[in-house]
């Protein structure tokens, strides 16, 4: 070969690493991709009492609850620089306006910011600037020991319904791999799996007592079957969903706090 003809050749090897130096930087994961965040400060001022305002980063967007309500939009994210979507989706509930005000100002500081620092376990998001707009902690995704309030169910008719009011559906994950609590009249108990977002609930057992009350016995067998239906979970906040394998919710549960 003559020296016309490796020219070339020896011009594109030259490339060749920053190529692939570039190609690992696109494919380097970002920091933020699989994490969840619960808001603890909007600019200078915490969240109101009762309300919880969440963030999750996955799969190129941004999800989560600005307190009313649940919002998701594209998000890019190129090393400390960031920057969420004006096209997003969110729900249309009507809040007290207070709470509408905060989020509404929560979605104003996402919208506007530009850049992100990751400190331990604060997220905070920048201005252009440089300013804290937002300051998240790490939200703990540790479901052993907590307790929760059933607020709605599948009742195997496609629909997501609320227990009869005076009645209570609760469950608590406990050690061993187990779920226990009430199902409106009787106690359960249930072995369950957790993989990540994944589980796997097994058949309930329950106690035998008989409970007055119109749809009460109804309601509790709708409750348990709902309950192995479940195959993944979300937990944002003070919320848990738990999902089934075609995505529909089958249990919206509140967290109930600790002593």
């Amino acid at each position: 070969m003559n020296r016309r003809h490796l020219r070339p050749l020896v011009a594109l090897l030259a490339l060749l690493p920053a190529a692939h130096a570039v190609s690992a930087l696109a494919a380097t994961p970002s920091p933020l991709e699989g994490t969840a965040w619960v808001l603890e400060r909007l600019g200078q001022r915490q969240p109101q009492n009762g309300t919880s305002i969440t963030l999750r980063f996955e799969a190129g967007r941004v999800a989560g609850s600005d307190g009313c309500n649940r919002f998701g939009a594209p998000v890019t994210v190129q090393g400390s620089a960031l920057q969420v979507s004006p096209r997003g989706l969110s729900t249309k509930m009507a809040c007290p306006p207070a709470v509408m005000n905060q989020a509404e100002a929560f979605q104003s500081a996402l919208r506007n910011s530009r850049g992100f620092r990751l400190d331990g376990e604060r997220l905070r998001l920048l201005s252009a600037d440089g300013r804290p707009l937002l300051v998240l902690v790490a939200q703990s995704q540790r479901l052993v020991g907590s307790t929760w309030r059933v607020a709605g169910f599948n009742n195997g008719r496609q629909a997501l319904v609320s227990p009869i009011l005076g009645t209570s559906l609760s469950l608590r994950f406990i050690q061993g791999g187990q779920l226990a609590g009430s199902a409106g009249c009787n106690r359960f108990t249930a072995p369950v799996r957790l993989e990540g977002s994944r589980l796997r609930i097994g058949t309930p057992v329950t106690t035998r007592r008989r409970c007055a009350g119109a749809g009460v016995m109804e309601q509790e067998q709708q409750f348990l079957a709902a309950l192995p239906t479940a195959a993944s979970l979300r937990l944002e906040g003070e919320s848990l969903e738990l999902r089934r394998a075609d995505g529909a919710i089958a249990l919206s549960l509140r967290r109930v706090p600790g002593p």
